[in-house]
């Protein structure tokens, strides 16, 4: 286990993240103006798709969904370096993985963010050919691929997406990403309580605010829509944002894990200490 001092010194590395998570960049205030307009001008069709994201949210924070992923993949990451320090060649279990060394936790996390982000890039230039039109099934796409990344990032640090709690956790990791300064000090405050006993209730309820997640997420698409006006344009922008996007999500929710896993231990050693 992690020395007090070493754990003390990542949580203050976690923090800084967090101080520089200021406000949105400028493109990305300026992609948001174009939103209304081009909403009025959105394919009937479009906008379905969009009430599909809002209903598969709904699904993925009650069962999981179709965006519920297996821990299997993310297990055998870990099983060769904890083969080590276990005999046989067998996948590790879950509780073996949240009391894996930080360091691996991280290396784990930070490679499969790179991948997700590589698959986004791929993605986003492929929805990008058709234009406006082919929006309508990259704004499902990309929200499931920004579920499934926070998911694996949950699971990376030994928590259990399978649990309804834990989902109410990934959509507020999606929502700090797409946030203004204050939206994401809110959630910090909220996340920072999330194991205390006393304040589960209440994050429990905050359930009902999930579709003001919904509606964040798809105005961030604003700038994105006026390019893809232009199908070539469509598949340069497709690429960069959906790669940005993937990314941004992706490192939120490893900096916010990480501070959690953290956070407990530090918690275990107090106690620990006082017995």
């Amino acid at each position: 286990m992690e020395s007090r001092a070493y754990l003390q010194q990542e949580l203050a590395a976690v923090e800084a993240w967090e101080k520089d998570q200021n406000d949105l960049w400028f493109w990305e205030k300026l992609g948001r103006l174009p939103f209304v307009w081009l909403d009025k001008i959105t394919p009937n069709f479009v906008r379905d798709k969009l009430g599909t994201a809002v209903d598969e949210m709904a699904a993925f924070l009650e069962t999981g969904g179709t965006y519920l992923v297996s821990d299997a993949a993310i297990y055998s990451k870990f099983a060769q370096r904890l083969e080590q320090e276990q005999s046989g060649s067998r996948q590790p279990r879950a509780e073996e993985v949240a009391g894996a060394p930080l360091v691996l936790m991280d290396e784990v996390a930070l490679n499969l963010k790179e991948s997700r982000a590589t698959f986004a890039t791929v993605q986003g230039a492929t929805t990008g050919i058709g234009g406006i039109f082919t929006l309508a099934i990259d704004i499902p796409l990309l929200l499931g691929t920004s579920l499934k990344v926070l998911q694996e990032m949950a699971l990376c640090y030994g928590y259990r997406p399978e649990e309804k709690r834990e989902r109410l956790f990934v959509v507020k990791c999606l929502q700090f990403a797409s946030s203004d300064i204050v939206g994401k000090k809110a959630i910090l405050a909220e996340l920072s309580r999330f194991d205390e006993p006393a304040a589960q209730k209440d994050v429990i309820a905050q359930l009902q605010g999930w579709r003001e997640v919904v509606v964040t997420y798809t105005e961030n698409f604003g700038w994105k829509k006026l390019f893809q006006l232009v199908p070539i344009a469509g598949i340069l922008f497709g690429a960069y944002l959906n790669r940005s996007t993937v990314q941004d999500v992706a490192e939120a929710g490893r900096m916010l894990y990480r501070k959690r896993r953290i956070l407990e231990r530090l918690r275990a050693q107090d106690t620990a200490q006082r017995d």
